[in-house]
């Protein structure tokens, strides 16, 4: 089977573009519904090194929104995860720490990427993670409200110097979390990382 470059599977971007998307190092926080999702989406435009930290593993509820399979249960989400991104793209660097985010090791991570994706679970590590984010001076895109079926439409609001994508109202702890609009509040959070390398910018999107 032959490996395809990158170059050729991202033939309508420019060199100038894929390039840029070639030197990128994004981080992801968390690899659950969200980071699974958009580090697959990533992968799959072209960014050369994703940054994935989670505690986690894979367990068989995971499976209706996150980006694992049933082998995978059982398996730490870095290491499963690093190893779907590396069989799309062998080409690219993938850098995990299965650790749990806290106080004491937010600061030395954030380091490590120039972008970061907020996809963690709580609501008081979420927190923690963008006001130490934005502390460093590292642009990170948050997710809020993504539960349930149907439900409101996403947006993209910039707020406090941070980007927000979701539908600001539906809670999972009160919805369910599945793969729709899980997906597609990923895919926003993706979307929004790219607008960012691409551009240097980012837009709200009402």
């Amino acid at each position: 089977m032959r490996l395809l470059a990158m170059d050729e599977v991202l033939s309508s971007l420019s060199e100038t573009q894929r390039s840029r998307l070639r030197h990128a190092r994004v981080g992801i926080a968390g690899a659950g519904g969200l980071g699974s999702n958009v580090a697959m989406m990533l992968a799959r435009s072209g960014v050369g090194t994703l940054l994935v930290i989670d505690g986690d593993r894979v367990e068989p509820s995971n499976l209706n929104r996150q980006h694992y399979f049933p082998v995978h249960v059982g398996r730490l989400k870095v290491e499963a995860l690093a190893e779907q991104l590396l069989a799309l793209n062998p080409g690219m660097n993938v850098e995990t720490h299965a650790v749990w985010l806290d106080r004491t090791n937010i600061a030395p991570l954030l380091a490590g990427a120039e972008l970061w994706i907020e996809a963690l679970d709580g609501p008081e590590t979420k927190a923690l993670f963008a006001t130490c984010a934005l502390s460093a001076a590292k642009p990170v895109i948050c997710a809020s409200g993504m539960g349930g079926v149907g439900g409101f439409a996403m947006k993209r609001r910039l707020m406090g110097g941070m980007t927000v994508v979701g539908d600001f109202r539906s809670d999972v702890a009160e919805l369910p979390p599945l793969a729709p609009r899980v997906m597609q509040c990923a895919a926003m959070q993706a979307d929004a990382a790219l607008e960012w390398l691409l551009t240097g910018t980012m837009k709200e999107l009402l």
